[in-house]
């Protein structure tokens, strides 16, 4: 059971995973890169802002693309769900990275990778969890209606 997923519950999915990524990223790359809090936040800021708007936008765009070939929410599905995400995300976030941290394009995209490392399977669980959790719930209003 998989309807259509509002513009709020986008917004909402984006949110969490956008909240749950700054509490984990934002200490993990201060310990990384050895610079401040200050600094590692408002980079992990930055980048999760970017991520939030890319979040709401790809998610429906790949909900039309996985209707229209009729693909099914297997793991096949889901690994190219995360493939497309980052792959859109690193484009846009390397240049960011390297503004905010002033360091230059090979450095900030090494270090995306890094943290790409973490999102690839951080983004798989998180939407596998989501949209079960999202099956459950859908379930038990339709069994009480």
């Amino acid at each position: 059971m998989t309807p259509t997923k509002s513009i709020t519950e986008r917004v909402l999915q984006a949110l969490g995973f956008e909240g749950l990524a700054l509490l984990i990223c934002t200490p993990l790359l201060m310990w990384v890169t050895g610079r401040p809090a200050l600094e590692m936040g408002a980079v992990t800021l930055g980048i999760s802002l970017l991520a939030l708007g890319w979040n709401v936008i790809f998610n429906s765009l790949f909900d039309r693309f996985k209707t229209r070939l009729q693909l099914v929410n297997g793991g096949w599905t889901r690994v190219l769900h995360a493939l497309l995400f980052e792959g859109g995300l690193i484009l846009m976030a390397v240049p960011l990275i390297a503004a905010l941290m002033k360091i230059s394009l090979l450095e900030a995209f090494i270090l995306d990778i890094g943290v790409l490392l973490f999102f690839l399977p951080y983004t798989y669980v998180y939407h596998w969890g989501y949209d079960v959790l999202r099956d459950r719930i859908l379930r038990r209003r339709v069994l009480v209606l």
